[in-house]
């Protein structure tokens, strides 16, 4: 059957009711560690609560991984029912190429304009005027999660800001702890990076560099700065001999790490061992210097399928992903925010108070994911591992690489 009559058929099924039979749903996502399985419960639950059936596609080893095999079936003839991906442009290609679902009618009948904040969410996943993902919540990396208990044993005070933190790094490792927990799994690296651009360097060179591609700033003093952060991040991440970003945060968590530079999903695991924010660990948005955070985070896509029950239950999925109890319960044991601003977070911890007061006031930019191509992110992850694992490669000869990626970017 022709794509385009494909799409007329599944435009079409978009507003119908739920079924009265159960229908299975394969969904698959990247998200297996403790605090992200006890979230993603709850997206089943509300989705298995409507008479169908989420069938759980769990890939193991973070988006690096799962991605590439995701795309795979999708190009290769056999689709899921609904695949997470990060906002922005990894599913790109496979919109142009015809493969996914537009929803644009569902997002119509359930006002998901109006009450999807910020917009810049629903606009990533808008091509060509039709949209074809559905946003579940902003995930922002700008965060540094401090061991309460680490920096007492080390005899210092919990940092307040990123120079206290490097500045803390002797007498950390004087007790034995390791400074700063970097997993090796490249994302980690170069999202460190990305959220010291944006402490040490601020909003405006930030997007100078990621939004407008301007070569000449990636080469200049400012970033010059940032890749001398990053050096000290480099060196106080030295033992680590983690892979996974989880297992980094377990360093932290179990007061072997001072602290980590990670997105706010880090609280799910917090969360899972019963750490309480404010007692047993800090939260730093912006490392303590710019109280910024990013508004990525995950959205749900739909590949089309020639099964009209399941393309109906596909329908009903993206519908109850934006559903106001979902979104509380699926946010509050993931750590991030809601999509929805018509929500009541009246249980967030001290953490996402920080993150929802940073919202309301503006302070926000987009996350790489959105402006860049998946090809540009790839050559820039390969550049921080790179980094972060060879000592011997110089912040001036990384930032010459840095440089090139940025002029050649799309």
């Amino acid at each position: 059957m022709k794509i385009r009559m494909m799409a007329a058929m599944l435009a079409a099924s978009a507003a119908l009711p739920i079924s009265a039979s159960a229908t299975d749903l394969e969904v698959t996502h990247w998200w297996t560690s403790g605090g992200e399985s006890a979230a993603v419960a709850e997206l089943a639950k509300a989705f298995d609560a409507t008479g169908n059936h989420w069938v759980d596609g769990a890939i193991a080893g973070s988006g690096g991984t799962a991605r590439p095999i995701m795309i795979s079936r999708i190009t290769g003839g056999d689709p899921m029912g609904a695949t997470q991906f990060n906002h922005g442009r990894q599913a790109e290609e496979l919109v142009q190429a015809g493969l996914m679902r537009d929803l644009t009618d569902v997002a119509t009948a359930e006002h998901w304009k109006d009450i999807i904040r910020p917009s810049s969410l629903l606009d990533s996943c808008t091509i060509d005027g039709k949209i074809y993902c559905a946003p579940v919540n902003i995930h922002s990396w700008q965060w540094l999660w401090l061991s309460n208990a680490a920096f007492k044993k080390a005899g210092v005070e919990v940092p307040k800001n990123w120079d206290e933190f490097v500045a803390s790094a002797p007498a950390l490792e004087k007790a034995g702890i390791i400074p700063l927990a970097v997993g090796g799994q490249p994302w980690q690296a170069t999202g460190a990076f990305d959220v010291l651009m944006v402490a040490v360097a601020g909003k405006d060179v930030f997007n100078k560099v990621f939004k407008d591609k301007d070569a000449e700033v990636a080469a200049g003093p400012e970033i010059a700065k940032v890749f001398k952060a990053a050096d000290d991040a480099r060196r106080m991440s030295k033992g680590s001999n983690v892979q996974d970003w989880n297992q980094a945060t377990n360093l932290v968590i179990t007061g072997k790490a001072g602290g980590q530079i990670m997105g706010d999903w880090a609280q799910g695991e917090f969360a899972l061992a019963g750490q309480k924010a404010g007692t047993d660990y800090t939260c730093l948005p912006g490392l303590g210097v710019n109280e910024i955070i990013s508004t990525g985070g995950d959205a749900f896509y739909f590949p089309l399928l020639k099964d009209a029950e399941k393309s109906k239950a596909q329908a009903v999925l993206a519908k109850t992903l934006l559903d106001p109890k979902t979104q509380v319960a699926f946010n509050l044991k993931k750590g991030s925010l809601p999509v929805r601003g018509d929500v009541d977070l009246a249980a967030a911890n001290d953490c996402m108070k920080k993150g929802l007061d940073i919202l309301a006031k503006g302070n926000v930019i987009q996350g790489t994911d959105q402006l860049l191509s998946a090809d540009s992110q790839k050559q820039k992850e390969d550049l921080f591992s790179e980094f972060f694992a060879n000592p011997s490669m110089t912040p001036e000869d990384a930032q010459k690489r840095f440089a090139g990626i940025i002029a050649s970017a799309d």
